[in-house]
């Protein structure tokens, strides 16, 4: 049994700290090491897992979803910039997603020369499976973009299997993070001139689909618990668009994504009764105009008018997989030979999408007898999930790109100095922890990882005072922190069941209360993604009694520990989002959620970004600022 005593305490200082290790982390950590080297200033790297096989690209990938292919085809960025704007129904931090794409093609260039597999064509042109998007064969994707940055770092600069709990503040500045070894009996404390923030977004802070036997299944990695959210909301950041959970549609509950199919395969979904809800339901767009008569359809649109089928008794959704493999083989009819052979390969890229990066997904098909050359497979809408990157927007309010942010964006905040520094002096973010950006994915994120790299050093060239750490913080940090140990060890013995005590709550049955809350009051699965102004003010109160718990959390070992702090930090992430639903009182991103008491979409007085900021000097989870914030379309 292990008590906070058994613990040595490990102290690093570094200059600028890397807390994560996926593809924005990896990104920052190639670049900030490029720069720190010429300077002579040291970069340290932090992370839960080990970083080759670390965060949303864990698995593999089948594609990477931004490639601009600036200066060598008909895409600008400026129509990168019109097409995020488009899917995110007309909110999003321009000058962010202009200064991603401009980057983004150097950063897909650096992958293939580390030996990622990029499809080309007979002319040697990448095989596009959208317009912006590119085939991979990604089982490696994220060892190759790992080793890039090991390599840049040294190993004697990267720490593994440490989860990074808190920031370590000095006043109004972020100096450094403190954490614990996930497999030995250590408490870390971390000391740096900047930090960057870049730990994921959060999934389980709703009940998933899969339950039971399937519990713990999900699209977005089940570790990623909102590490980033809580440390920049705990060290006082403005925080954006935390009301933008995203709600993939994937296979059922096997969560294969379903791009590849629409995309490269031309595949079309249709109800139980073969109608195709894209076409049947176009009509309705009109009242979500003019995003919904716009192109291409925002991802949540299309969401919403499939689930209007189902709420209509039309389900199940069906991919049409086998008739999208016989379109694309008919060609070949006249030739048996060749079409066999054109099937056999349709047939193999089928499973190979999901063999890439999704191989339970491929498991259930197998087990359920399922070929998609055949038949059809059920698509489902997921739980909702937090993440910066993808289709979704929430994250961390950060400084724009000088150069491009104009003197109205200026005025209205979008620049206070370092590029994709947040609002906390010497704390920078990216990836999923940067919000209003979204469609940067495993690329993007990448590209703009390095951009806060660069950003970062030359905060600290600017800043090179050594951080100034209170010895008392860290020692109050380091009790809070180990205190669920104790509070097992002290009071097992008191019940029969260990599972079963009156001091303590064990992290798997409170993440299970956590669930609960969000699916029935916060728009879940079960409530079919709709909620209201009251069923937000009963949630509120419910989660009184969960942050008043989460002080009980106890922990028999490491493993628990580590479960604790993320069933912690999806709370305070599901805080937020509740406080962002509550006070955008309109239906912005129908198919994502649905605000039953303010059903349309409102532009007159909601065109705009939600902030929010906690009041860190208060130290009461429920003093928070909500405010609106102009949208500022760049020039184009």
């Amino acid at each position: 049994m292990i008590k906070s005593s058994d613990f040595e305490t490990v102290v690093v200082e570094t200059d600028l700290l890397i807390c994560g290790g996926g593809m924005a982390a990896c990104g920052t950590a190639f670049e900030a090491a490029y720069w720190a080297k010429k300077n002579g200033l040291k970069v340290t790297l932090v992370d839960k897992a080990a970083i080759t096989r670390s965060g949303a690209v864990a698995m593999g990938l089948s594609a990477i979803n931004q490639y601009v292919g600036y200066g060598a085809g008909d895409n600008t960025l400026e129509d990168y910039v019109r097409y995020v704007r488009q899917d995110l129904m007309g909110i999003s931090r321009e000058d962010i997603v202009y200064d991603i794409a401009r980057h983004v093609d150097s950063s897909v260039h650096l992958f293939e020369k580390w030996g990622l597999p990029i499809w080309k064509d007979a002319d040697g042109k990448y095989v596009h499976e959208g317009r912006w998007q590119i085939m991979i064969n990604g089982e490696s994707y994220k060892v190759l973009v790992a080793e890039a940055a090991k390599n840049a770092l040294g190993d004697e600069n990267i720490y593994e299997r440490v989860f990074i709990v808190d920031p370590l503040m000095d006043g109004d500045k972020c100096v450094g993070a403190v954490g614990f070894s996930t497999r030995e009996n250590q408490f870390y404390v971390f000391k740096a001139k900047a930090v960057y923030a870049g730990m994921g977004g959060a999934v389980h802070v709703f009940r998933p689909r899969s339950t039971g036997e399937g519990l713990g299944r999900s699209w977005y990695p089940p570790f990623n618990s909102g590490s980033t959210a809580y440390f920049t909301i705990k060290a006082g950041a403005e925080m954006t668009c935390q009301e933008i959970r995203f709600i993939p549609i994937r296979f059922k509950d096997g969560y294969g994504p379903v791009g590849a199919w629409f995309l490269l395969f031309k595949s079309r979904a249709t109800n139980a009764f073969g109608g195709e809800y894209m076409v049947e339901r176009k009509a309705e767009l009109e009242e979500y105009a003019p995003y919904g008569t716009g192109k291409p359809i925002p991802a949540c649109l299309r969401n919403h008018l499939g689930m209007e089928d189902m709420y209509e008794g039309k389900g199940p959704i069906y991919m049409q997989t086998a008739e999208a493999i016989q379109n694309i083989a008919a060609s070949y009819k006249d030739d048996p030979k060749g079409f066999k052979k054109k099937m056999k390969e349709l047939e193999n890229e089928a499973w190979e999408d999901f063999l890439d990066m999704t191989i339970s997904q491929a498991i259930l098909w197998a087990g359920m007898n399922i070929q998609p050359e055949e038949v059809p497979s059920e698509i489902a809408p997921c739980e909702p999930y937090f993440i910066g990157s993808h289709s979704g927007a929430s994250g961390a309010w950060v400084s724009g790109p000088s150069d491009i942010v104009t003197d109205e964006m200026k005025k209205a905040g979008y620049d206070w100095g370092y590029n994709h520094m947040t609002t906390v002096k010497g704390l920078f973010s990216a990836g999923d922890g940067v919000g209003a950006s979204s469609h940067k994915f495993s690329s993007g994120s990448h590209a703009e990882g390095r951009i806060a790299g660069k950003a970062a050093i030359a905060y600290i060239l600017d800043n090179n005072d050594a951080p100034n750490v209170d010895e008392a913080q860290v020692e109050e940090l380091r009790k809070t922190i180990l205190a669920p140990l104790d509070l097992f060890a002290d009071n097992v013995s008191y019940s029969s069941d260990p599972e079963i005590n009156p001091a303590y709550c064990k992290p798997r049955q409170y993440m299970f209360r956590l669930q609960k809350i969000m699916d029935e009051y916060a728009g879940g699965v079960g409530s079919q993604f709709t909620t209201s102004g009251k069923l937000l003010e009963k949630g509120k109160e419910l989660m009184d009694f969960l942050f008043e718990d989460s002080e009980k959390l106890g922990a028999e070992d490491l493993h628990e520990l580590t479960r604790v702090w993320e069933n912690v930090q999806r709370t305070w992430m599901a805080y937020d989002h509740i406080l962002h639903l509550e006070f955008r009182e309109e239906t912005r991103w129908p198919g994502y959620y649905y605000r039953s008491d303010f059903k349309k979409l409102n532009e007159a007085d909601w065109k705009c970004f939600v902030n929010s900021s906690w009041k860190r000097e208060t130290g009461d989870y429920k003093q928070w600022e909500l405010k609106k914030v102009p949208v500022i379309n760049l020039p184009i």
